[in-house]
């Protein structure tokens, strides 16, 4: 009877894909801590950096379904272990670029230019591959939401550990060395992947059958309904389709997070940047436990009204919540009543996050790779937009309307979840 003993394999797994998302965001939230260092050191302007932002923005974009689709055709365990040693290279690359005494600023802007968005387009995959792939193949229908949060956790965590370490590596050694230091831990990540991870539950040696059966019960094997061009029924797809353009909503005001909340703290706020690296890792860490605790919800409201309603009613709870929060930081006087409802702001976004992948696997099965694609490419042109809208408005408006203004995406996002099920299969709707 030892055969029927359920095996814990999948959070191991899980474990591994929480180190994955942490080096992840490790690696690609650099440039929002060194930013201001940088600047000094190069000659660039907050209009050029924004540039740089909106580099990595758009491969992360650009590359979100091709990544899904290369997920899906050569496997999570493959693909995360080669972009794992890219991320490294492409680090310590960064760090390399000669400053204006030795090349001129167009240069030195372009160099950064191409590497940032060689950074977004090495790490595009890894959501729709990890969340869409192995949390999607290693746990069972209805339980995505809680890996997902935790996955929210992992990423929260890498960049909550980015500002105060990247900080104190910059004052101690310059932000040149900081990336040097920091590089290798991407070739950790490629080594533990690699050995440990399997693409299905039926390849890995230490899943028994118990575990097996948990997991796979409910949806088709691996092996079946395997239909070529699914990414064409995952573009079609009515449902797919509002959820990417309610993500894009949502994900403006995480990218407005992600790439000028520092700089606002130092550079608008006027606090030092010790005390921002902190105020920063406040954030990401509230960020870390909201995003556990929406896969949790999310979990919960599923199996009591459906991927339908329950999925719907927490999405929709938290956007607009998110937005009552980010306006109240906006529009205080007080800069640390501002910096509380900017967190809080934050950390409730991040509620909503679960319920738009758990929604996106819930409708394409064993396709989750390719429409997870879809859904993170809408979710992050949002930062290549917001890369590029934040500083115009912030200069011809000022930093309060810049900030304000992601409610207004919060409300329309809102709003679409409206018109969105989960509980409608596409390759069902397609036959």
């Amino acid at each position: 009877m030892t055969g029927l003993r359920t095996t814990r394999v999948r959070w191991i797994i899980l474990a591994l894909v929480l180190f994955a998302s942490f080096v992840s965001y490790f690696v690609r939230s650099n440039l929002s801590v060194i930013g201001g260092a940088m600047m000094e050191d190069t000659g660039l302007t907050e209009i050029q950096l924004g540039y740089i932002f909106s580099a990595f923005a758009a491969g992360y974009a650009l590359f979100q379904l091709p990544g899904g689709v290369l997920g899906h055709r050569f496997g999570a365990r493959a693909l995360i272990t080669v972009l794992a040693i890219i991320w490294a290279i492409l680090t310590a690359l960064t760090g390399l670029v000669p400053d204006t005494a030795e090349w001129d600023v167009v240069a030195v802007l372009s160099s950064l230019i191409v590497l940032r968005f060689l950074v977004g387009a090495t790490n595009s995959p890894i959501f729709p591959v990890t969340a869409g792939g192995t949390i999607a193949n290693w746990f069972p229908v209805g339980s995505w939401g809680l890996p997902m949060g935790l996955q929210i956790t992992g990423l929260s965590l890498g960049a909550a550990v980015s500002a105060p370490l990247l900080v104190w590596l910059v004052d101690a050694y310059g932000w040149r060395a900081a990336l040097l230091i920091t590089a290798p831990c991407a070739l950790v990540l490629a080594l533990v992947w690699w050995w440990y991870v399997r693409d299905f539950p039926k390849d890995h040696p230490s899943v028994g059958p118990a575990e097996q059966a948990l997991i796979d019960a409910g949806r088709p094997p691996p092996e079946a309904h395997r239909q070529p061009g699914a990414w064409k029924v995952a573009l079609a797809n009515r449902d797919i389709l509002l959820l990417t353009i309610s993500y894009f909503c949502m994900n403006y005001v995480f990218y407005l997070f992600f790439s000028w909340f520092f700089f606002y703290l130092v550079d608008v706020k006027q606090f030092g940047q010790q005390q921002a690296g902190l105020f920063v890792s406040a954030q990401w860490v509230l960020g870390a436990i909201t995003g556990a605790a929406g896969g949790f919800l999310c979990d919960r409201m599923v199996r009591k009204w459906g991927f339908r309603l329950g999925i719907r009613w927490l999405a929709i709870t938290s956007l607009l919540l998110t937005g009552i929060f980010l306006v109240g930081g906006a529009v205080t006087n007080s800069v640390y009543v501002a910096v509380t409802l900017l967190c809080l702001s934050y950390g409730i976004n991040q509620l909503s996050d679960p319920p738009y992948w758990v929604a996106a696997i819930a409708v394409a099965g064993r396709y989750g790779e390719v429409a997870t694609g879809v859904l993170n490419t809408g979710g992050n042109v949002a930062g290549f937009f917001g890369g590029m809208l934040v500083p115009f408005v912030a200069a011809t408006l000022g930093w309060t309307v810049a900030v304000a203004s992601g409610a207004l995406f919060l409300l329309i996002g809102a709003i679409l979840w409206l018109f969105i099920r989960a509980d409608r299969p596409m390759l069902e709707q397609q036959a």
